[in-house]
């Protein structure tokens, strides 16, 4: 069932649940630049399995409504609590795959109602880009690039970034698929989602607010948020646990399917 939240005035998120009686309830962060869409094959398994499974779209994806401006980390976290405070949602698993990731670390740390458990995969946190305290991810230069080719060619982006984004090989009909999901973006949103990766640098601090169980998954090839980045959310986060994915890159909830839907599910049952 999809219907839309609205989270400010003119603007709404779009949701997609499946199993709205269902027992766990997990609300899902897609990643940059695609929507709730990529993870079909955890609501294929999860709902199978008798979980609440509960998709967003964020404002500029998707079937979102794409506003010229919202886009940093602050105002798409309480965009989520509006999402949260209509599903009146308790004791969920909130989980975000890569900018996606970077959200809910920020809702965890801004607001953290509504969710028992905090599972990070592929995440962008505590930052995208190497900083001269943090030796770790993208040269800036790389992601300058992505916004240059986002506002001249993000068609050719889009192909290049689909390049990067799994490891193992993976059919032309569903990179075919992934990249139309990418089209369905805003061209600004895309561009302005990833000036924030060189902009923010507050989810260092942000980790460390968190205080509910978090599972961490990170493919060993990520190309596009580098291992180390799930090494440093485990070393900021205390109470979380670090399960590495070595055969997966930047899509292992794809590379790595039955593994991330096994871990997931042991995770929201309180496994």
């Amino acid at each position: 069932m999809g219907f839309y939240v609205k989270v400010e005035p003119g603007v709404r998120l779009y949701v997609e649940e499946l199993n709205p009686e269902g027992r766990e309830a997990i609300l899902f962060l897609h990643g940059w630049p695609a929507s709730h869409r990529m993870f079909e094959y955890q609501f294929d398994e999860l709902f199978r399995l008798g979980y609440r499974c509960i998709g967003v779209d964020c404002r500029g994806f998707g079937k979102a409504d794409k506003p010229a401006g919202g886009y940093d980390y602050d105002r798409q976290a309480d965009d989520i609590l509006a999402v949260v405070q209509a599903l009146r949602l308790e004791n969920a698993t909130l989980l975000g795959h890569s900018t996606g990731g970077a959200i809910a670390v920020r809702y965890m740390a801004r607001h953290g109602c509504g969710f028992a458990r905090l599972a990070l995969c592929a995440a962008a946190a505590p930052s995208l880009i190497r900083r001269p305290y943090f030796p770790h991810g993208l040269e800036r230069e790389a992601v300058e690039k992505i916004i240059a080719g986002t506002l001249a060619d993000r068609p050719a982006m889009l192909r290049d970034f689909g390049d990067m984004f799994f490891f193992q090989y993976k059919t032309q009909p569903l990179m075919e698929w992934f990249f139309q999901m990418g089209l369905e973006a805003a061209g600004w949103a895309t561009a302005a989602v990833a000036q924030v990766w060189l902009d923010e640098e507050r989810l260092f601090a942000d980790l460390g607010e968190i205080r509910v169980p978090t599972l961490i998954m990170h493919g060993i090839h990520d190309r596009v948020c580098h291992f180390p980045l799930g090494v440093a959310q485990h070393e900021g986060i205390a109470c979380s646990r670090l399960v590495p994915f070595k055969y997966s890159g930047h899509g292992l909830f794809y590379d790595e399917r039955e593994k991330f839907n096994a871990e997931l599910a042991r995770f929201a049952a309180g496994r």
